[in-house]
């Protein structure tokens, strides 16, 4: 823990029903920022309420800071955690080329979800969930059709990564790219993202609950928005799931 970050506490548990419910608890007597990481979770959820799987082995961790600046300021710290994260993974296998992000809130390990992100506003407070198959990855079946085939660190690099370890390695990461993002902007944050990108330049399908739009990758734009380039035009997406 030599490396770690100034500001940011910590707080390690056996097991929780989730680390986003956990924070919420905590808030009312929470000094500054924290780190919370769970080695198992018996309840927690990834977007849009869906299941998300923990058991031990895996990585379970959600930072909570203050709310800063606009709303939408606050939605582009899924950039900054996507950033942190794969410096993560970087500095714990050493297999940079094998990692790409995936707009708007996934880690891809050789083209398989590796980990995902999960943002809230909780008061004046940003909540930051974080998931990572660091042993063990879904099966198949539990994941929604078309998703990502999800995959493990272990399984596809034949590393294993302890999840105190994998935490250092994303609070220091997180913490020099979140003094970038406030002291320079979106702007190198998004250049940074973009040369990490999956599939840019590609054809891929953005999906919401009401409607689906097909276009070529092109950008992610200074609001951080998906640039699709379809037949009726370039289109910006705010908000979807992306299908490859």
């Amino acid at each position: 823990m030599a490396d770690w970050p100034e500001g940011y506490s910590r707080h390690v548990f056996d097991s929780l029903d989730s680390t986003l419910a956990e924070a919420a608890r905590m808030l009312p007597t929470l000094q500054g920022a924290a780190w919370l990481l769970a080695y198992e979770q018996t309840a927690a959820r990834g977007r849009r309420g869906r299941a998300w799987s923990t058991p031990r082995g895996n990585f379970a961790g959600t930072l909570i800071m203050q709310r800063t600046g606009s709303p939408a300021d606050a939605a582009l710290r899924s950039f900054v955690a996507s950033l942190a994260l794969r410096e993560a993974f970087v500095a714990t296998t050493g297999q940079a080329e094998a990692f790409a992000l995936k707009w708007p809130n996934d880690v891809l390990l050789n083209g398989g979800k590796v980990a995902g992100i999960l943002l809230e506003t909780q008061g004046n407070h940003l909540v930051i969930g974080i998931g990572v198959n660091l042993a063990h990855a879904p099966i198949a079946a539990q994941v929604e059709q078309g998703a990502v085939t999800p995959v493990s660190v272990l399984g596809e690099t034949g590393v294993a990564v302890a999840a105190e370890d994998f935490l250092d390695a994303l609070a220091a990461a997180y913490a020099r790219l979140e003094t970038q993002f406030t002291t320079y902007g979106f702007a190198p944050i998004r250049a940074a993202w973009l040369s990490h990108a999956a599939r840019i330049g590609e054809v891929v399908t953005a999906r919401t609950m009401r409607d689906e739009t097909v276009g070529v990758f092109e950008d992610v734009d200074a609001d951080g928005n998906l640039i699709l380039n379809t037949p009726k035009g370039r289109v910006a997406i705010t908000a979807a799931d992306v299908y490859f």
